[in-house]
C-alpha cells in the first residue's frame, strides 16, 4: 500500500471575512493511497486557525507512506482493517486533525472501490434522509452579498457569517432579497451573553434558525447561559473538534458541528454523530473550503444529522475534481463506487 500527496491552494471565488479576520485562500494536500491496482482520493483542507499547513501535513504524511509500504501484501482491507490502520496513524503524532482525514477519506474510498460499491452503502447511509446544505456568505457590505445571493439560487437554506458591528444590516440585507431560512454563525465574534441573547430573539423573527459558536470557543460559560435562555438552538463549532471534546461542552451547547477536518474523518465522524446523540444534542455536519472530496465524505454522515453546512467545494474556483450534484439543495450521494470522484487536474 502506498501513498502519494501534492500540495494546492484552493482560491476563493470571492474574498471570505469572518468576524476574526478575512482570507481569498485555502491550504489544502491531496492525497491518493494506491493498493492492487486501485486508489483511494482523500484531502486535508487546512485554514489557518488550526495550525495546519503544508509543511505540517507533508511531515506527517511522510511518516504515514512509511508506516503504510510496511503493511502486509496480503492486506484484506475492511471496516475493521481501515480501523486498526487509522488507530496506529492516530498514534504517530498529536494533532494533524485534517492531515489524518486524508488518510481516513482516501483508506474509505479505496474499500469502497475494492468492493466495488459506493461507499454509503458499505456504511449503511440512507440517501434519502439527506438534509438540504445551506450556502455560505462571509461577512461583506449590502452591495456584496446582494451579488453573491445570485450564486445562491440552488440552494433551499443561507448561512450567513456574524460577529460583526453590523449584524442586524446583514441578516436585514438578506431578507430584502429572500425569505430563505438562514444559519447564523457568529464565528467567536460576540462577547455580551445580554447582548447576544437580545439579537437571538430578533433573529429569531427573521426566520434565523440556529446560531453556531457565538462565543470565543474556550467560554463555555457565556454559551451555557445563552443555551438555556435562546428560543435558538446554539451549536458548538470551534469549542468541538473530536469525540473527547463531547463531555467538555455537552452542557453549554444544543448541538454540536462535526467536521472531518476537525475530527479526524470518516470514522470518527461516525462516532462522534452516535456520541452526541447519546447525550441528546442536535448534529450539524460542517465543513472547511474544500474539494468535492472532502464535501463527498462529509455527505456521508449528512442523513444523520439536524442540519447540513457543507458547501465547500462551491465557494472555490479550482476545485480538482467534478462538482457534486445538487437536488432540490441536497447532495446526491454517488451511485459509483467509492466516494464517486472524478478527479479532473
Amino acid at each position: 500500500m502506498t501513498l502519494s500527496f501534492r500540495p494546492i491552494l484552493l482560491e476563493l471565488r470571492h474574498p471570505f471575512r469572518l468576524a476574526t479576520g478575512s482570507r481569498t485562500h485555502t491550504n489544502a494536500m491531496l492525497t491518493e493511497i494506491h493498493f492492487e491496482g486501485f486508489v483511494g482520493y482523500g484531502e486535508a483542507a487546512m485554514p489557518p486557525y488550526y495550525g495546519e499547513n503544508h509543511e505540517t501535513a507533508a511531515a506527517f504524511l511522510r511518516r504515514v507512506a512509511e508506516a503504510l509500504v510496511k503493511l502486509p501484501e496480503n492486506l484484506k482491507l475492511s471496516g475493521s482493517s481501515i480501523q486498526l490502520i487509522l488507530s496506529e496513524t492516530d498514534a504517530l503524532a498529536l494533532g494533524n486533525h485534517a492531515a489524518k482525514a486524508s488518510i481516513d477519506i482516501a483508506l474509505h474510498d479505496l474499500w469502497g472501490k475494492m468492493e466495488g460499491r459506493p461507499l454509503w452503502q458499505l456504511l449503511g447511509v440512507e440517501p434519502d434522509k439527506m438534509p438540504p446544505t445551506s450556502f455560505t456568505l462571509g461577512i461583506d457590505e449590502p452591495d456584496v452579498l446582494r451579488q453573491k445571493m445570485l450564486e445562491a439560487t440552488d440552494f433551499q437554506i443561507i448561512k450567513i457569517k456574524l460577529g460583526s458591528e453590523n449584524d442586524h444590516q446583514i441578516i436585514r440585507t438578506i431578507r430584502e432579497i429572500s425569505d430563505k431560512p438562514i444559519y447564523a454563525d457568529a464565528n467567536q465574534g460576540w462577547t455580551n451573553p445580554e447582548a447576544a441573547l437580545d439579537l437571538v430573539h430578533w433573529l429569531a423573527e427573521q426566520n434565523v434558525q440556529i446560531i453556531e459558536q457565538p462565543f470565543p470557543k474556550d467560554d463555555l460559560d457565556s454559551a451555557a447561559w445563552l443555551s438555556a435562555r435562546s428560543p435558538l438552538p446554539i451549536i458548538a463549532d470551534e469549542s468541538f473538534q473530536r469525540v473527547a471534546d463531547l463531555d467538555r461542552v455537552a452542557d453549554s451547547f444544543h448541538g454540536v458541528n462535526i467536521k472531518l477536518m476537525k475530527c479526524t474523518g470518516i470514522s470518527e465522524g461516525f462516532h462522534a454523530a452516535k456520541a452526541a446523540r447519546a447525550k441528546g444534542l442536535k448534529l450539524m455536519i460542517g465543513c472547511m473550503t474544500e474539494t468535492s472530496c472532502g464535501i463527498m465524505a462529509a455527505a456521508l454522515l449528512a442523513p444523520l444529522c439536524d442540519y447540513a453546512d457543507i458547501d465547500g467545494c462551491w465557494l472555490i474556483r479550482n476545485n480538482p475534481f467534478e462538482m457534486p450534484i445538487l437536488e432540490e439543495g441536497k447532495i446526491r450521494l454517488s451511485n459509483t463506487a467509492g466516494l464517486g470522484l472524478k478527479l479532473i487536474f
